[in-house]
């Protein structure tokens, strides 16, 4: 008896083992054959599909094989997939500047200097596996130029601005609208009229901001719902708004839902994502900075983004009241910008604008030892993907010194003038011409096959999202848009050149989700981005998720890639709600990749409850 017992129990792990492998079979063959569809949730964490670490990287690791992960372009080689929904307390989920993420995985992160308003991407596990849904009620949004003044509420339904800042103008709460009077906290009555004022403060023509098209490129820190910068475009003046995703988290959403160019970030610890000498204008009107904080390290990344002889536009109380904490603050900001070599262009009606010198021979002569020192030599200014900002002065190249400026021209002859800093790069102003020739062409090509599906007034906010050298949003010109110019953080630094032809934009990984909110985009152009992705082992199923995120419900995609990637994208189409226009053959040229491709589509308005709308 005991030696068939002892037989028994020797027996039962190996069936236990069995049953387990079965088991496990089983399951497989489950979620095989249901295609990722067995147990979804409306919210999932970790994208299943993923190859990355980060954002958009490799979790498994390289398996040493050199196959694109679009394959051969059979359409064979990629499977079919479908994405739940996100719950709708997500519909306004931004990943990297995420503050539940951050609260959850307990990041330490210094209050005081605002490092949980920079970026924070989620890791592998916690990144969103689904559709970001647009809020109840949206609709497609009023086309500019009337959205400058009004939007719909249903798409941003947030109101708190309109009660906390009645009495300044910045919004009202107009029933199923939202208008915008062009009020902010230092001009009540119109940013017009304070635009107008700052002109006249400089002496510029007839009141006119953009000084005959000297200035072109502003930065607007701590923007509100961007009415200066709104008000600007009329004087053919752009400006980059900027402000945190803060108390007042919805600003930045309300300036892009206007039409106006803005961007989310902050001056904490890292670098802003722009060059340097990018801005002929640095603007605060009541921003709530702490200038003197860290030796003045805001003030000089300020310095580090002006031109020569950029100006700072400040208007906040410490420029003229007369309390003791007030008056000591202007004394040593005073003191501090002089030691920059700053100095007072005009003082006037509540506002202090300083001027930047044009070359370096204040620098030189200050005493030895004076704070903030020059940064040193092996400085690079236009590094700034993840850099930390240094208190130090940014003094300019010797070519620039000499010449006593930045040598642009002024707009808009500036937008197509090969810039003085193409040198940095060593490209020649033929190879800049023929570049703008040929995205020239290039547009008028896009334009022709989108024409059947849209009116003039269709696209406003548009991003290309690997701009090279801007010629893409220079062959815009004449459309009544604006364009967000993207460039890649580990290639040539070729954002300086796009300011240079006052144009705007922002360098980033697309590897990770982009600092803004969803459906800010109307158009979105991708030339070779999902191959450059590719090469570097990101998720490019990822990458399809992030574009539907920012891109707006009836907003266009323009691929500008290889076969491969074409028909790869199409086999998400259904599964993200797009809707194939058309796809072409690209023109050939001497610069065009092999069996580069044009793959225009539509994302469809489709509803949280999973029906959509006729997008037409």
């Amino acid at each position: 008896m005991r030696g068939r017992n002892d037989g028994t129990q020797s027996k039962r792990p190996v069936v236990l083992f069995c049953l387990m492998v079965v088991c496990l079979c089983l399951l497989f063959l489950y979620f095989s054959g249901s295609k990722g569809q067995a147990g979804s949730t409306a919210l999932e964490y970790g994208t299943k599909f993923s190859r990355s670490l980060g954002w958009g990287s490799d979790v498994d690791g390289d398996d040493g094989s050199d196959e694109s992960i679009f394959g051969t372009g059979d359409a064979n080689d990629v499977k079919l997939k479908s994405f739940p929904v996100c719950d709708d307390r997500h519909s306004e989920l931004i990943p990297c500047l995420d503050r539940n993420l951050i609260y959850q995985t307990r990041l330490k992160l210094d209050l005081n200097l605002m490092e949980h308003y920079e970026r924070h991407c989620p890791p592998p596990e916690r990144r969103f596996n689904c559709l970001i849904p647009p809020p109840h009620g949206y609709k497609v949004p009023i086309k500019w130029p009337k959205s400058r003044d009004i939007v719909w509420k249903a798409n941003i339904p947030h109101t708190h601005l309109a009660k906390e800042k009645s009495d300044q103008n910045w919004m009202i709460d107009a029933g199923e609208k939202i208008k915008f009077p062009g009020g902010g906290t230092h001009f009540h009555h119109g940013a017009d009229k304070y635009i107008a004022n700052i002109a006249n403060m400089l002496n510029f023509k007839d009141n006119i901001i953009n000084n005959e098209g000297m200035l072109r490129t502003v930065l607007d820190v701590g923007c509100g719902v961007a009415s200066f910068g709104g008000y600007l475009l009329s004087s053919n003046v752009i400006a980059m708004s900027l402000a945190p995703n803060d108390v007042h988290q919805n600003q930045i959403q309300f300036a892009l839902e206007r039409g106006i160019p803005a961007y989310l970030g902050v001056l904490g610890t890292k670098r802003l994502p722009y060059p340097s000498r990018s801005f002929e204008l640095a603007h605060c009107s009541r921003c709530r900075i702490d200038w003197l904080q860290r030796d003045g390290i805001l003030l000089l990344e300020l310095d580090r983004l002006l031109r020569p002889g950029g100006y700072f536009a400040y208007s906040s109380p410490e420029a003229y009241a007369q309390d003791e904490e007030d008056r000591r603050i202007w004394k040593e900001m005073s003191a501090l910008v002089e030691r920059m070599c700053w100095k007072i262009a005009e003082k006037k009606n509540q506002t202090v604008i300083w001027v930047k010198p044009l070359n370096n021979d204040c620098y030189r002569s200050r005493p030895h030892g004076t704070n903030p020192p020059l940064c040193k030599s092996g400085d690079d200014p236009d590094s700034v993907w993840g850099v930390t900002m240094e208190a130090c002065i940014t003094s300019y190249p010797e070519q620039m010194h000499r010449d006593g400026g930045s040598g642009l021209a002024p707009w808009p002859a500036r937008l197509t003038t090969p810039p003085p800093r193409l040198a940095d790069l060593y490209v020649t102003a033929d190879t800049f011409e023929k570049d703008t020739e040929m995205w020239q062409q290039r547009v008028d090509n896009y334009w022709n096959l989108l024409r059947p599906k849209i009116k003039p007034d269709t696209i406003r906010n548009v991003m290309d999202m690997k701009a090279n050298f801007g010629s893409f949003a220079a062959a815009l010109k004449e459309k009544n848009v604006w364009v967000m110019n993207a460039v890649p953080h580990d290639g040539p630094s070729t954002l300086k050149i796009i300011y240079d032809r006052g144009l705007i934009g922002s360098i980033h990984d697309w590897c990770e989700a982009f600092s803004t909110y969803p459906r800010t985009y109307d158009l979105l152009h991708a030339w070779t981005v999902f191959s450059d992705l590719d090469k570097r082992g990101c998720s490019a199923e990822d990458l399809l998720l992030e574009m539907d995120r920012i891109l707006r419900p009836t907003g266009f995609i323009i691929v500008r890639d290889k076969a491969p990637v074409i028909l790869f994208i199409k086999k998400y189409l259904n599964a993200l709600h797009w809707e194939a226009v058309t796809v072409v053959d690209a023109e050939s040229s001497p610069e065009q990749e092999d069996n580069e491709m044009i793959f225009i589509i539509r994302k469809k308005l489709w509803l949280p409850e999973g029906g959509s709308q006729d997008s037409t």
